[in-house]
């Protein structure tokens, strides 16, 4: 007698346990890769609206005057939403010059970690699914097989052929149990550098406009002294 080994049966003849936990890991990877593709592109606009800014920066264009683009913007967000900040800080600091860089740097640190913190939301899903999906394959594989064996309880003359459908469907967890997690923990790693890359240009940046707003401060000090 033939048995029907096609992974369509497999996965219908499974016990109600181990289909619920291949829905689970489906699940599960269905929504990680939803989370990749998103945060990859989220990613991507933060690196590039970083750069449009910078160059905007550093070309020589008037601070005030750039404050007033942004900040009319709806949706300021990254290297714009921390100067704006630190701008913001300033101008309501900067008639007490000993005040201007702890100030604006501190309120530079308050925009940079909400950024940092949108940059980096569903990224511990996705080493959640990372971490747990092998074990939940791993679960329903245990259960499959031993809901095989029980399955021989009764048999006098137990053969390959009765336990084998019972194994297959349970390696089919341990097999989507990786699918689910492999794709998860590389984007988890990849994503994670590249957050600390994005969050680390905005350090920098935070550190050289307040050495800027410094000397500024200090150069317009010394003029008014003079005077």
């Amino acid at each position: 007698m033939s048995v029907d080994l096609s992974l369509y049966r497999l996965i219908m003849d499974a016990s109600l346990i181990v289909q619920l936990v291949m829905v689970i890991l489906v699940v599960a990877s269905v929504l990680s890769w939803l989370v990749i593709l998103v945060k990859a592109r989220t990613i991507k606009v933060a690196h590039r609206a970083a750069d449009d800014f910078e160059e905007r920066f550093w070309s020589g264009v008037d601070l005030a005057h750039l404050y007033d683009g942004v900040r009319r913007k709806t949706d300021m967000s990254g290297m714009e939403h921390v100067f704006s900040s630190g701008f913001k800080e300033f101008l309501r600091v900067r008639q007490h010059p000993p005040q201007v860089a702890d100030a604006t740097h501190r309120s530079m640190r308050v925009a940079i970690a909400r950024e940092s913190d949108d940059l980096e939301r569903y990224l511990q899903f996705l080493a959640t699914v990372g971490s747990t999906s092998p074990y939940i394959g791993l679960f329903g594989t245990v259960w499959g097989i031993m809901h095989a064996f029980l399955g021989l309880s009764g048999v006098q003359q137990a053969t390959l052929a009765m336990v084998a459908p019972g194994i297959a469907e349970a390696l089919i967890a341990t097999a989507l149990g990786l699918f689910a997690a492999i794709p998860a923990v590389i984007a988890y790693n990849r994503f994670a550098t590249d957050v600390d890359r994005v969050i680390g240009r905005f350090e920098n940046f935070s550190d050289e406009f307040v050495a800027l707003l410094a000397r500024q401060t200090a150069g317009r000090g010394s003029a008014e002294a003079r005077e």
